[in-house]
Order: C-alpha cells, then sequence, then structure tokens
C-alpha cells in the first residue's frame, strides 16, 4: 500500500450528498476482485451517457460533459470535497479501490459510512471529516486550479492562502497510513515472530504438518 504523508494536491468538488457506494461503482462492476483497473468506471452511471460493463474500452464512450469529473480544469484531482454520508450502501470494497485508481488520495466530507470510512485507510486513502460549515466555506472558496495542502502527520489541511484547518485521525489508522501499512503489512510486521512460533508448532504438533 502506498504510504500516506504531504499531499498538496487539486480539488475537486463533488456537491452531492448520500454518494453511495453503487454510485462510486456500479454493481456490474464487481465481478473482478484484482483491486486494480476500476479507475475508469468510477462513477460511471454520471461520468457516461451508457451502460458500462466490465473490461469494456472506456476511450470513445460517450461522456456527459456535465458532470464534474469530466471538466477539464479538474483533470489529475487527488482530493475529492463532497457532502455529507459519503459511502453509503454496501461495504463493497471495490469503491476505495475505484477512487484510488482513478488518482484520489484524500476525501473531504462533513461525514461518512462506517464501512467505506474503515475501507479506506486500509487501501490507502484518507477520508477527512470536517464540521459541514467548514466544508461549506471550502465549498464557497472554491475556483479553478484550487489546490489544498493535506499534512497527515500534523493532521492539518492548508489552504492556497495559508489558513490551516486542523482534523482528526485515530492514531493506528494514521500510523499505517504514514508507514504504508495494509493489514497484511502489519502482519508481516512480525515476520520473525510467526516464522518462530511454525518451527515451534512443527515440533510440538509434526503431524499437522506432514
Amino acid at each position: 500500500m502506498q504510504a500516506f504523508t504531504l499531499l498538496t494536491g487539486l480539488v475537486a468538488p463533488l456537491n452531492r450528498a448520500n454518494v453511495d457506494t453503487d454510485a462510486i461503482i456500479p454493481k456490474q462492476f464487481l465481478k473482478s476482485i484484482k483491486r486494480a483497473g476500476f479507475g475508469p468506471y468510477l462513477f460511471d452511471e454520471w461520468r457516461y451517457l451508457d451502460r458500462g460493463e466490465p473490461d469494456m474500452d472506456c476511450t470513445h464512450r460517450l461522456i456527459n460533459k456535465d458532470f464534474v469529473l469530466n471538466k477539464s480544469q479538474y483533470k489529475g484531482a487527488e482530493i475529492l470535497l463532497t457532502r455529507e454520508n459519503f459511502g453509503c450502501g454496501s461495504s463493497r470494497e471495490h469503491a476505495p479501490w475505484a477512487l484510488e485508481d482513478f488518482g484520489f488520495r484524500v476525501i473531504i466530507a462533513p461525514s461518512f459510512a462506517d464501512i467505506f470510512y474503515n475501507n479506506c485507510f486500509k487501501n490507502g486513502l484518507l477520508p477527512i471529516a470536517l464540521a459541514a460549515d467548514c466544508v461549506d466555506g471550502l465549498f464557497n472558496e472554491l475556483s479553478e486550479g484550487y489546490t489544498l495542502t493535506v499534512d497527515l502527520d500534523a493532521q492539518k489541511i492548508i489552504a492556497a492562502n495559508g489558513r490551516e484547518i486542523g482534523f482528526d485521525v485515530d492514531e493506528n489508522r494514521k500510523y499505517r497510513l504514514l508507514n504504508g501499512l495494509d493489514d497484511i503489512g502489519l502482519s508481516l510486521q512480525h515476520a520473525d515472530q510467526i516464522r518462530a512460533y511454525e518451527v515451534e508448532r512443527a515440533k510440538r504438533a509434526p503431524w499437522l504438518f506432514v
């Protein structure tokens, strides 16, 4: 998993509340569990005018020119600014996969669905919950080329005008993001102890290893 420390990135605004995971990545794409390749299908039903299917070449699909992520000024955005209850609906881990594969590293919203919020940290995304009036302020400040700097270690967002906004994050999740550790990576920090246990276990119960 890619570590997250400090990011200065372009902000894309998704001014919608209650965005569910089926909108983030529709159900027909859940057949794959490869974790990669979902970026072209992110917000598929909003980005395109036709129905997307797994492994479809999106190069020549008809796009919805009014959808924010299809606008040229938001190309390459790494920070998504959105509204409350982002990621509600089903618990599909494909939703953070698609957001990360598209290029987002940070999502800022007043609130997130619990399972989606947890899945973000496990996949290298930083979800930041801010007060609704603070999110309103960021939406009001948005202009073409608007960027924010997100410093995870200091737990603060720095606007282009120098204004700083603090945010909360669980210490364990913060540690894992700063060090690029998913569940497997966290377990492998104890690889020596795991190997030692397996050797000892084989001595005590050799019939299990025949």
